[in-house]
């Protein structure tokens, strides 16, 4: 399961380094997520440089899509190059949008009709037709998006949900979790992962 996970300048570590070191605790199962972005390195909000693993060209080809928030997505989602490497297929792919990353999926025309995201992208998303909900994950078909920055637990262990099983990566995100509590977040992003699992594609499909 070849994972792309989207980082563009500004990025929030959160959304990008948490899910990258969650999935790939799955290496064993065939998972492997990579920082995908434009040039051979990208710089996050608080001014951290990392290398770039694979160019945006790799998201065509990925199994899973994740896109994390930043402080320059509408920048982003306005310039035309960039926009026109992001080729998805939700038939196929797995695709997840954190916080603002959801408004990637608006501009590609494949946000869904019921979402969740975070208290400053949701009054964009208001103008749409879209349902948004105040829960930390909303599944549709192969379509997740998360709310709230500590939410990437949540969307990686999605992920993993679906290529390796719910069990097991419950297992994985019981182990991250901190010490003392590891038995009551494994509980509580069972329930909030497993009931996200199997939902439809609802009418009308994007928004």
């Amino acid at each position: 399961m070849k994972i792309a996970i989207v980082t563009l300048d500004g990025f929030n570590e959160l959304d990008s380094f948490v899910a990258l070191s969650i999935l790939n605790r799955a290496k064993a199962d065939g998972v492997c997520a990579e920082i995908t972005g434009t040039g051979e390195t990208v710089t996050s909000m608080n001014g951290v440089t990392v290398c770039v693993q694979q160019p945006l060209s790799f998201v065509a080809e990925a199994d899973a899509v994740l896109f994390g928030s930043g402080i320059h997505t509408r920048d982003h989602i306005n310039t035309p190059e960039l926009m026109a490497k992001l080729s998805l297929d939700p038939s196929r792919q797995l695709i997840g949008a954190q916080c603002s990353g959801v408004l990637f999926l608006h501009r590609l025309g494949i946000l869904p009709a019921t979402i969740t995201t975070d208290t400053k992208t949701r009054p964009v998303l208001a103008r749409t037709d879209a349902v948004i909900e105040d829960r930390p994950l909303v599944a549709q078909g192969n379509i997740v998006t998360s709310g709230g920055c500590l939410s990437s637990s949540y969307l990686a262990g999605w992920m993993l949900a679906k290529h390796v099983g719910i069990d097991k990566a419950i297992s994985i995100l019981e182990y991250v979790a901190p010490v003392g509590q590891k038995s009551q977040f494994a509980k509580q992003a069972r329930d909030i992962i497993s009931k996200q699992l199997d939902i439809p594609a609802k009418r009308p499909l994007y928004c």
